[in-house]
């Protein structure tokens, strides 16, 4: 999914794009199963090559589908990682690259990533 695609569900619900970056920083607590990121990290070409190597070590290109990753790289704390991982190109789902790729949102994941105090007011 693209970001025009993103921006469009969240408006369709009453959001806008304030609300789609800081949501999605909800992505710095929990796992995803290889099934959800197995395109991003054997076909996408905006992501870091040793990140898309390390997790390809657990999500084989065929099987494995439920095998556990970590959104970001400390899944149970609330922090900015997420968004630095974006800035690093390793957001682990396509869903979240996009969000930090040359668009209108790359200035809020900026702002997220490098201060927790208006990340988690503005997601409260």
């Amino acid at each position: 999914m693209d970001l025009t695609a993103l921006i469009d569900n969240f408006s369709k619900q009453g959001l806008d794009v304030k609300d789609l970056v800081v949501l999605s920083g909800g992505h710095t607590l929990g796992l995803a199963q290889c099934r959800t990121f197995r395109d991003r990290i054997y076909n996408d070409t905006n992501i870091d090559q040793g990140f898309a190597t390390q997790r390809q070590a657990s999500c084989p290109r065929v099987g494995g589908n439920s095998t556990l990753a970590p959104l970001d790289p400390s899944p149970a704390f609330f922090d900015t990682r997420y968004f630095s991982n974006l800035v690093m190109k390793k957001g682990l789902l396509h869903s979240d690259q996009v969000l930090f790729n040359g668009g209108q949102t790359d200035n809020l994941v900026n702002t997220y990533c490098g201060n927790i105090r208006v990340f988690a007011n503005d997601f409260a």
